[in-house]
């Protein structure tokens, strides 16, 4: 029973390579540089873009809800206009409003393409669990990242 729970209760040590190389920054691996437009982001510019995006979609689902006068919970339109938010411009532009604000984008680790529907989409499912987002590898992506090939990098 052991060797079959070990492979995901080992804890973030069971992301290390094989060979045992450590890295010297996060991201090398990956190939980004260690700092600058193109590095890994870090946890207080993702944590301020998701809050930044978090109050707009508020505001946006008080508006929809002031307007229309439709009798449903705010907090299940906001959570609506934050994945149609987050999924739409990721797709088009590769950062959410709150992450042009903090000077981040989603970007793709495996080539030099735009992040696509499909990706954004599924990235945007899984950040509704909040778990797969707080349990993050060695490079600080979350699981959401690493499912989607993807990482938060810094834009500017």
């Amino acid at each position: 029973m052991a060797r079959m729970t070990g492979s995901w209760l080992s804890g973030p040590n069971s992301a290390l390579p094989e060979d045992g190389t450590e890295q010297n920054y996060p991201g090398e691996r990956l190939g980004l540089p260690s700092n600058g437009p193109g590095a890994l982001s870090g946890l207080g510019r993702r944590t301020g873009a998701l809050v930044a995006d978090w109050l707009m979609s508020m505001g946006i689902s008080a508006l929809i809800v002031n307007v229309t006068g439709i009798q449903q919970s705010m907090s299940t339109i906001t959570l609506l206009v934050w994945f149609v938010l987050g999924v739409g411009t990721v797709t088009v532009f590769s950062f959410t409003p709150g992450q042009l604000i903090a000077g981040i984008q989603v970007a793709r680790v495996d080539a030099q393409a735009r992040v696509g529907f499909v990706r954004a989409l599924v990235r945007t499912f899984f950040l509704l669990f909040v778990v797969p987002a707080v349990i993050s590898d060695q490079d600080g992506r979350g699981m959401h990242d690493r499912a989607t090939g993807t990482a938060m990098v810094r834009g500017r």
